[in-house]
């Protein structure tokens, strides 16, 4: 049963995930026991939990707050939705090795194959949030690594192909939700972020003003049709490489910077196209989006060797 219908889930949910915006306990600990004479024995995996957060600017972020100073006109806006994926999350050990996250089995998370993937979910559907979305929330990834020192953090903002276009009526968690279903060939939304700018979203005549600012990222150029068994491929996967050369999951968390993402970008008027960016590449709002997330927008890919992207940062927790 999907997230709209799964009261069970939901009070499971509420139970194993008791998290929001407010921060969250991490641990990160290593098992080992001593050997014979003093030896020291084998170490088991460290447990690791990676704690996501939303702001604009300095200012914590939450459907029931006012974001204010956001973009070129210093805009006030109403957060509405702010989910998104972390696929294949690693920290970067001292030797600036990536050593891959092993994920605890949960309906946030999944691994399969060489591929992890997890729902960051911070919006609750109240307040301005209550025209959709759940009331439960997902603010962290938990998992394991081998024990070892670590250093930094990487992940990609997206979904990897192997789960991206299949029927989200039919899958596992958290690959069910509906609001994030994507158009392009049974894709999903990787991120889906709305704001309800003060005095709503003005847009060339004829069209009518609008009342919200979309920034849906996801895969485009798709061709063909996984319902009829179809490898699909798309010339802009359009998936944002995240590196974070210094980050300790113990004292950090990982901050979405609301004001950072739109720091060159107007959402109060709209040029053409969707209303905001829908990752459309001739769309005019999406081209200040796409460089703040690292991806070049003609090509939908990462600039640079792993991104260079100013949405995502690590702040104290």
């Amino acid at each position: 049963m999907k997230h709209s219908l799964r009261s069970a889930s939901v009070l499971s949910r509420s139970l194993r995930n008791p998290v929001g915006f407010a921060a969250v306990a991490t641990l990160l600990a290593a098992c080992g026991g001593g050997g014979d004479g003093g030896t020291p024995g084998p170490v088991g995996p460290q447990a690791v939990a990676i704690e996501f957060a939303a702001y604009a600017g300095t200012a914590p972020v939450a459907c029931d707050t006012t974001l204010t100073g956001l973009g070129t006109t210093q805009a006030r806006a109403a957060l509405s939705d702010l989910r998104f994926y972390v696929a294949n999350a690693a920290l970067i050990d001292t030797a600036g090795n990536a050593v891959p996250l092993t994920l605890d089995a949960s309906e946030w998370q999944i691994q399969q194959e060489g591929d992890s993937l997890a729902l960051i979910d911070l919006e609750n559907a109240a307040d301005a949030c209550a025209s959709k979305g759940t009331a439960t929330t997902n603010a962290r990834i938990v998992g394991t690594v081998p024990a070892g020192d670590y250093r930094g953090l990487r992940f990609t903002v997206g979904v990897p192909s192997r789960w991206n276009h299949t029927d989200y009526a039919a899958a596992t968690a958290p690959l069910d939700v509906g609001a994030l279903a994507w158009s392009w060939q049974a894709g999903r939304k990787y991120l889906q972020l709305e704001l309800k700018p003060e005095g709503g979203v003005q847009r060339p005549a004829p069209a009518a003003a609008g009342t919200t600012f979309h920034i849906h990222l996801g895969a485009t150029g798709c061709t063909g049709n996984p319902v009829t068994g179809e490898t699909v491929s798309c010339s802009r996967p359009n998936r944002a490489a995240v590196q974070l050369a210094n980050f300790n999951p113990t004292t950090e968390k990982v901050v979405l910077d609301i004001a950072a993402l739109l720091r060159n970008s107007d959402i109060r008027q709209d040029l053409g196209n969707s209303v905001g960016c829908m990752s459309g590449a001739s769309d005019p709002e999406c081209a200040a989006i796409f460089a703040q997330f690292g991806l070049d927008l003609s090509a939908g890919t990462p600039l640079g060797d792993q991104g260079v992207q100013y949405a995502f940062a690590a702040r104290s927790k």
